[in-house]
């Protein structure tokens, strides 16, 4: 828990001052796009997360391997320096965390609120822009999706706004059906 914590701290001040800086440049959106990608990258490939988590990796090789994967990627100068920055100072464990306060902090700043869907398979663009004018009309805010994958939902979504959240899968569904009918017996 105190691990947690510390970890919250380090990752609000990086993004903070990552915040800060792209803001004063004029690139926050640009940075923020990365910033998006990068956490997909990291939710999708189990190899990237690893190497992320990897505290065997040396200092160099992680700033090799971050780099070149920013370079790759067509990332932002700011975005490739930041990378860069994290892994020089052994701090790529925490990007998940950066990321998340980062846009967080981008969707305060712009009065959005930010939802994260979770779907059995990836929403198509007009289902994303459907689910976000729907959560605006029942928050009455803009809103801002951040998407994953879960196939083990079968079907249907679950989706947290703040601190609510709407579980409308099958598997949720199933599971309800199955204690149903355990009582009956």
């Amino acid at each position: 828990m105190a691990s947690e914590t510390a970890t919250t701290g380090l990752a609000d001040r990086y993004a903070s001052a990552l915040f800060e800086l792209t803001e004063e440049k004029g690139v926050l959106d640009q940075v923020a796009g990365d910033l998006r990608d990068l956490k997909a990258m990291i939710a999708e490939s189990a190899d990237f997360r690893r190497f992320v988590e990897s505290p065997v990796l040396s200092r160099e090789e992680q700033v090799k391997g971050v780099t070149a994967l920013a370079e790759k990627a067509g990332m932002q100068d700011l975005t490739r320096n930041f990378l860069g920055l994290a892994a020089t100072n052994r701090r790529l464990f925490a990007l998940p965390g950066i990321i998340d306060a980062f846009l967080a902090k981008l969707a305060a700043k712009r009065g959005e609120v930010t939802a994260e869907v979770v779907s059995a398979k990836p929403l198509t663009d007009a289902q994303r822009d459907a689910l976000a004018a729907s959560l605006k009309q029942a928050t009455g805010k803009d809103v801002a999706l951040s998407t994953a994958v879960d196939p083990s939902l079968i079907g249907g979504l679950v989706v947290r706004v703040g601190s609510r959240m709407i579980d409308n899968s099958l598997r949720t569904k199933l599971q309800r059906l199955q204690l149903a009918m355990k009582g009956v017996g």
